[in-house]
């Protein structure tokens, strides 16, 4: 009596080994290319952040008399801008910054462009010019960190900082002359040296709270 036969799968048909899943029951997210640990997402409490909620919030509410922990001003971002006019004429300088940005705040930063032209200038509506990054959150919160402790005592005989940089509605803008303040920038592998604006974005109403809230979060104001 003859074996009856048995159908084996095609090679079309076979079916392909499943993906392993998540705990949640979803895929995996894979990393992007070019990723830097630098750009990973941070976790654990900042130490400001906790500063912040132990220290400051009181100081502030005996300060400005608040009735409620909700009225107290607090940081909402901080954003760094470079303005690269040097990137008209060479482009690398532009990517050299972008990348200077990126392991500066930890985050990936965005090319900032041209909203108009202007001919003296030999500047052309839409033309790369700088890149900034928006930083919220914890990344907020460890840069800031960075920057009092760390970037500015680096400045060549330095003695605070200016009170009157606020914009009238408790925000406070720092201008830097060069990006080597920062540890994490080498010397050797700096393009061109250029500085940029930092914009400590509060939730106050008026400069004095702003200015308090800052002063309690460490910022060195000269007298």
């Amino acid at each position: 009596m003859a074996k009856p036969e048995t159908k084996t799968p095609s090679k079309g048909h076979a079916k392909a080994p499943a993906k392993p899943e998540s705990k949640a029951g979803t895929k995996p997210a894979s990393k992007p290319d070019g990723a830097t640990k630098v750009h990973e997402e941070p976790t654990g409490p900042a130490r400001l952040k906790e500063h912040y909620k132990e220290k400051v919030v009181p100081a502030m509410m005996k300060t400005f008399s608040y009735s409620n922990e909700m009225q107290v001003p607090h940081l909402e971002a901080i954003v760094l801008n470079v303005g690269m006019g040097k990137a008209t004429q060479n482009g690398k300088l532009l990517d050299s910054a972008v990348e200077e940005l990126g392991i500066i705040s930890g985050q990936r930063p965005v090319v900032t462009k041209a909203r108009k032209a202007i001919a003296n200038f030999k500047l052309r509506k839409g033309l790369a010019i700088g890149t900034k990054v928006t930083l919220r959150g914890r990344r907020m919160y460890e840069f800031l960190d960075r920057l009092l402790t760390m970037a500015l005592p680096r400045i060549r005989d330095f003695k605070g900082i200016s009170p009157k940089a606020f914009d009238g509605r408790g925000n406070y803008t720092l201008g830097l002359k060069e990006q080597l303040i920062f540890p994490e920038i080498k010397y050797d592998s700096v393009q061109s040296i250029h500085g940029m604006d930092v914009t400590i974005v509060t939730s106050a109403n008026t400069n004095e709270e702003g200015k308090a809230l800052l002063k309690e979060m460490g910022v060195p104001f000269r007298a």
